[in-house]
Parts: C-alpha cells; structure tokens; sequence
C-alpha cells in the first residue's frame, strides 16, 4: 500500500459522516416537519391541553405546600404555647395548695392572683379537670386510691379530686389524680 491511497479506516470513517451539505438538508428538512405538525390544529391542541394540565397540577402542588408550611407553623406555635402552659401547672399547684391553708380564701389577695392566672390561661385554651362525682374516665384521670361503696354502682366513680388535672386545647396535659368509689 503506498502512502497516497487512503487507509481502509479512513475511507470507512469518512463514509460514515454526512457532507456539510446533506447535513443542512437534514435540518432543514426537520424544520419543515415541525412547521407542518405545528401548523396542525389538533397538534396546537393538544400541546395547549399538556401545557395547561402541567401549570394546574404545578399550582395545585405550591397550594399543598402552602398549606402544609402553615399547618406546620400552626402547630409548632401551638406545641411551644403547650410547653409554656405545662410548665405554669406546678405554679397552680402551689396556689392551690396554699389557698387550702387559708382561713378565708375566698377573699383573699391571693385567691383573685389566682383565679387570675387561671382565667387568663383559661382564655388561651385551658381546661380544668376537677371530675368530682362523675364516673372515672382513665384517659382523664389516674385512680391512685380506691374505697368500696355502700350501694353497688354501674362503674367506678370519682369520689375525691388528689390533684386537678388539666386539658390544653383537646390534648390531656396532666390526667386528674383521683380516688374512686365502686
């Protein structure tokens, strides 16, 4: 083989690439196909129907997302508020506690202090669980003593209130310790 003929390679490699010319005809020959399937109205249609189906799916997801960021705030404001609340409840303890050892408790500064303070945070959502003579709900109240009745009853009832529980906006704080009657 001399040195002027082209190699096997080559020739094949050279056969395999387009010329610039067939290679503009190609382009341009897709441009017409698109020009013809986009001058389709059905084609136009249909293409406005995906893009229109994409932008209200795309809405639909940023409306969850929003939604969801503000129920996620909702209740870490919630939870936060929770934890304050929960840490006042040793503090209505010892008013309690104190207001029992009073003479007269009804009119004493320390008693409207206190009905203060639980208003207030009564007003945010509060609930007191003082369940005095209705029948013992566990999910309430925690029996830590327990008496036999004169009369047989249909379930255990609360006879004395230990310690008031308490009720932060549906959710059980601190169940009521009580003792209960059969």
């Amino acid at each position: 083989m001399t040195s002027d003929e082209p190699s096997l390679v080559e020739a094949q490699a050279s056969a395999a690439q387009p010329s610039p010319g067939e290679t503009a005809g190609a382009d341009e020959a897709a441009i017409e196909a698109d020009l013809v399937e986009l001058a389709d109205p059905a084609v136009l249609l249909q293409q406005r129907d995906e893009y229109l189906d994409s932008l209200r799916r795309l809405q639909a997801d940023f409306d969850n997302y929003r939604k969801r960021v503000q129920r996620d705030q909702e209740m870490a404001g919630d939870r936060a508020a929770e934890k304050v609340v929960a840490a006042m409840l040793p503090v209505l303890d010892t008013f309690e506690m104190a207001l029992s050892h009073e003479e007269n408790p009804n009119g004493s500064s320390l008693a409207k202090l206190h009905d203060q303070l639980l208003s207030a945070l009564e007003m945010q959502g509060l609930e007191r669980l003082a369940p005095m003579g209705e029948p013992f709900d566990p999910a309430d109240a925690e029996a830590v003593m327990h008496e036999t009745g004169d009369e047989p009853s249909a379930g255990p009832v609360v006879s004395e209130v230990l310690r008031a529980g308490y009720r932060w906006r549906s959710r059980v704080l601190r169940a009521a310790m009580v003792k209960v009657r059969d």
